[in-house]
């Protein structure tokens, strides 16, 4: 698929659309139901340096056109991954990358040295998670903040590709944007979830059982797609858009908005093969439009 080949960061990918990190796990599971080669990339489940059990339940809530997650990045731990996932990931003919948290600057700096010493391709630093008690959002909803833990980060994978993932829930994201930007971001991910609550009506409490979470799926689409484009605006790295995309027309229309790339998450819940849905139809639609490649189109809105 020629048309659909991008460059990020000096990296190839055949397509545009990754799987989103915390909804493909290390992919294994989808796997079974067709190969992930198909994709261009996969966004690893976040992962800290130990092994993290999460918040516990309840975790997940619906909404209209969406869900609320507190899982509050419960994973394996970075070693496990290493020794246990990447290796058959490696096998399997698509970008990876790396998602990596932590509740201090000493626990980023430890999982950024050990991604920088194995075989992904890239990272994705997330210092956007809003439903964890120590870090996360913590680093993310300043400038300084997010600028500092990128450096510290920065510093310690000096050879991958450093993609930093943005909260939604900040006054400006483009200044932060910039912000990473200057502190050596190679790349920017967003939207992360946007903080949202439910409550039971009959018991008067709220649903899940950390009060809050983080609200992703179609609902919260319209939102991305313009902080996507603020952010296109405001600096040179490359943007990769995700939020709430559902179907080929979401994925080009956050293409025209200034994404290099997409992820989809919340979506493959409902669907699992809408990933493979999106490739196609953006092909299509290429095809159709006499479009040669699809980095012609980045960005390319026309504003009033």
């Amino acid at each position: 698929m020629s048309r659909l080949n991008v460059n990020i960061c000096g990296v190839e990918f055949k397509n545009p659309v990754i799987a989103a990190s915390g909804t493909y796990g290390f992919g294994r599971e989808y796997n079974e139901l067709y190969p992930i080669s198909k994709l261009g990339g996969i966004s690893s489940k976040g992962m800290t340096i130990c092994e993290k059990a999460g918040n516990p339940p309840p975790r997940i809530a619906e909404t209209p056109s969406g869900i609320l997650n507190s899982v509050g990045l419960q994973n394996p731990g970075v070693d496990h991954f290493i020794r246990e996932d990447l290796p058959w990931l490696r096998q399997q003919d698509t970008v990876i990358i790396a998602n990596i948290a932590g509740a201090t600057e000493e626990d980023y700096a430890a999982i950024a040295g050990k991604v920088n010493d194995s075989d992904v391709d890239m990272v994705e630093l997330n210092i956007s998670c809003p439903n964890v008690k120590a870090g996360g959002a913590a680093f993310g909803t300043s400038c300084s903040g997010a600028e500092r833990i990128t450096s510290v980060v920065r510093k310690h994978c000096p050879d991958k590709p450093l993609i930093v993932k943005l909260s939604p829930n900040v006054t400006s994201i483009a200044e932060i944007a910039k912000a990473v930007e200057a502190a050596g971001a190679d790349a920017v991910s967003l939207i992360n979830t946007l903080l949202g609550m439910r409550i039971d009506i009959r018991t008067r409490r709220p649903i899940l059982h950390n009060n809050k979470g983080g609200m992703s799926g179609a609902a919260v689409f319209p939102i991305a797609v313009r902080m996507v484009n603020e952010v296109y605006n405001a600096v040179k790295v490359p943007v990769i858009g995700l939020g709430g995309i559902c179907t080929w027309k979401d994925a080009i229309e956050m293409t025209l908005a200034g994404a290099s790339a997409i992820q989809v998450g919340t979506a493959m819940f409902t669907d699992p093969y809408a990933p493979l849905k999106i490739i196609d139809g953006m092909e299509e639609y290429l095809a159709q439009n006499k479009i040669a490649n699809i980095s012609e189109l980045v960005g390319q809105v026309q504003l009033w």
